[in-house]
């Protein structure tokens, strides 16, 4: 029998899946680590299964950049590897599989689903074609432009969701088939980044915002209002959106500059459409519903306690009662997808329960405590800008925030600025695929592989802290934010 022979894939797929193994055995045959210790003098150990937690970390991110196996079998193997190594309990390994978040992605695919098959998705992007024109580069700013502006108003989650089937709708325009394209890498990597960006302007962009207000209160006593939050974040929002336009128009320039005759055919195609239907007016009514409910948990009273989870699965169940969809329809949800947001939300609660997360944050956040106040509060964001690529942000936030706190009176730093540059790099995980929601939706696309998107996250990570920089430095102090205190 003649052995199959290997190819350059195949060759650098086993190098990632040792290398990932190496890292893992590494960490947790390791002597035990050394305390944190915080600038009270709290010493914080490092237990032995907050050690396993970090190696598990190091295993699961060079396994889901370079895709050794499918990224959705990479989280399965999170929660097995917990299990067998007794990291924590199988049970709760397993049932952070099935967090509310994850099925409020389960709920933004359907809206994604459903807007496909009413015809809606066809319906908007021939309009948005037909106001944009033929070139390439002004399709890119149009779909970026609506990307941003629907975060203003809803989730970046549902945003991602309802987006990405016009993205497909306006690919296939430009190419007939499903093969991967610069141009549809760029739309979807793109869309990606931008809904992050968008997310940070206004509360209802994502829940992380009125977590931070929250912990800023209990810590400075002070609240942040809606407006004020939106004040600081709208410049850094509206000006990374449109960095992220020059960018993707740099590294993923279109293989055509226009298409011409795509204006009149899409004129053609949205007269085609006909009249709208009864089932894409129910649609429509029953998605701005919800929105709209979601929208209100953050400000009336009386909706705070109503889960968003169960409000956007609420349509989901209706869209089933009202036979817009079938069971087909269901076994066409994209598990890759559910799993690995999964898989993202066990090992964040991993390393939180373990203590693996509150060390790290500890260890590296003491480095600063004698630096140069600007070098502290960058210092800070990068590390929220690391671990929200590997942790719901939210986390990365309830990690980090307290400490930067405490440690920002020794330095003589205003609480506002932690707490807002924060909150700009929690919204933008542009290196992994599990760092948001959106940057999950968009790998459905097939437009791009994993590996692909890290490559484009790190330029892109950069340009973020460059642009934080000068907002911390220069903008927002001319701004009114207070960066020193006496």
């Amino acid at each position: 029998m003649v052995a199959p022979k290997l190819t350059k894939e195949d060759m650098n797929r086993t190098f990632f899946m040792f290398l990932g193994i190496f890292l893992f055995c590494l960490v947790y045959f390791s002597p035990p680590f050394g305390a944190a210790i915080d600038p009270e003098g709290v010493a914080f150990p490092l237990s032995a299964q907050g050690k396993a937690a970090l190696a598990l970390f190091f295993l699961a991110s060079v396994w889901w950049v370079f895709e050794v196996i499918p990224i959705g079998i990479t989280s399965i193997a999170i929660g097995v590897i917990q299990a067998l190594f007794l990291i924590r309990d199988a049970r709760t390994a397993f049932t952070d599989f099935m967090d509310p978040s994850v099925w409020f992605i389960i709920g933004s695919l359907v809206i994604g689903m459903v807007f496909t098959k009413t015809g809606l998705t066809k319906r908007m992007a021939y309009k948005m074609l037909v106001i944009v024109g033929e070139k390439t580069s002004m399709i890119y700013l149009g779909c970026f432009a609506i990307t941003c502006a629907l975060t203003l108003i809803m989730a970046h989650t549902a945003v991602a969701a309802t987006i990405f089937p016009l993205l497909m709708a306006i690919h296939s325009l430009y190419e007939y088939d499903d093969r991967p394209t610069r141009f549809g890498k760029g739309l979807f990597i793109g869309m990606a980044f931008v809904a992050g960006a968008g997310s940070i302007i206004t509360l209802l962009g994502a829940a992380r915002g009125a977590v931070a207000i929250g912990f800023f209160k209990d810590i400075v006593g002070r609240e942040i209002s809606f407006f004020e939050l939106s004040y600081y974040l709208a410049p850094v929002g509206i000006s990374m959106t449109l960095l992220i336009w020059v960018f993707i128009m740099i590294r993923y320039k279109p293989e055509k500059k226009r298409i011409p005759g795509l204006r009149d055919r899409a004129k053609d195609l949205y007269t085609n459409l006909g009249p709208i239907t009864w089932q894409e007016i129910l649609t429509l009514v029953i998605v701005i519903s919800a929105i709209t409910v979601m929208s209100m948990c953050s400000f009336v009273p009386a909706l705070k306690a109503v889960n968003k989870s169960a409000v956007i699965l609420t349509s989901t169940i209706l869209f089933f009662l009202l036979k817009i969809l079938s069971i087909k329809d269901l076994e066409n949800v994209s598990w890759n997808i559910v799993l690995l947001f999964g898989g993202a939300m066990s090992i964040g609660f991993c390393l939180w329960q373990t203590g693996a997360a509150n060390w790290l944050a500890i260890k590296w956040l003491a480095l600063f405590q004698d630096a140069h106040w600007f070098i502290f509060v960058m210092g800070i964001a990068f590390f929220v800008l690391i671990m929200t690529n590997f942790i719901m942000n939210v986390a990365a936030i309830a990690i980090s925030l307290p400490v930067a706190l405490v440690i920002a009176p020794y330095l003589k730093v205003a609480p506002e600025v932690i707490l807002f540059a924060s909150l700009v790099t929690a919204g933008m995980p542009f290196l992994l695929l599990v760092g948001a929601a959106p940057n999950a939706i968009a790998y459905g696309s097939r437009q791009f592989t994993s590996g692909e998107f890290f490559m484009s996250g790190i330029p892109s990570s950069i340009l973020l802290m460059a642009v934080l920089g000068i907002f911390i430095w220069i903008i927002w102090p001319l701004m009114g934010m207070p960066i020193l205190v006496n």
